[in-house]
């Protein structure tokens, strides 16, 4: 029995381009999801929330609080001074861009273990190989005080921000507030 001009039913022989098909719609929506965290720019520069903290505790807990709320947005912010400040040294931007494209596939979209050569390839590992990788292209494009001074302004940026934005306006979920105020939490239960 032949069965030509048939069409299959079963799913079961994917080609490799149905994987890299599935792995882009993966990453698709883990990149929707990731920018999904950031937070609306009119909330994160409403004017009517800045203001002095009362002093260097109030200071912190209010950059702890504001680093958890607008974290994808100040990630945005400091690859933003980061990318700019790579703007004169086109090889440089040409090999942060190949090592965004390596981080993003090779760890933050990567939603199965790394397998190379049969080995399963821990994330610390991963990570660890990454980053001293980006260290070494980036020494040897000699760009290391540009991306220096450029990841220490977004770093001050982030600080100003954060010690002037009240949190009292930001509506953190049960899990953000729980990792950032456990002496709140712990001064609560003991008053009671």
């Amino acid at each position: 029995m032949t069965t030509y001009g048939t069409i299959p039913t079963s799913s079961s022989s994917k080609g490799p381009s149905s994987s890299n098909l599935d792995y882009i719609s993966r990453a698709k929506q883990r990149i929707i999801v990731g920018l999904g965290a950031r937070r609306p720019w009119k909330v994160m520069f409403n004017f009517h929330s800045f203001g002095l903290p009362a002093g260097v505790s109030d200071a912190i807990s209010r950059i702890r609080i504001n680093i958890a709320y607008f974290r994808m947005n100040y990630a945005m912010i400091v690859l933003l001074i980061l990318f700019l400040s790579l703007l004169w040294h086109p090889i440089s931007l040409i090999v942060f861009v190949v090592l965004m494209a390596a981080w993003l596939f090779l760890y933050f979209l990567r939603d199965e273990p790394l397998v190379i050569f049969n080995h399963l390839i821990d994330d610390r590992v991963v990570l660890i190989v990454m980053s001293v990788l980006t260290i070494v292209l980036l020494l040897l494009t000699d760009v290391t005080l540009n991306v220096v001074v450029a990841v220490l302004i977004g770093l001050v940026l982030m600080a100003v921000h954060g010690a002037l934005r009240r949190t009292e306006d930001l509506f953190l979920d049960d899990e953000e507030t729980a990792g950032l105020m456990p002496n709140v939490a712990a001064g609560g239960a003991a008053a009671s």
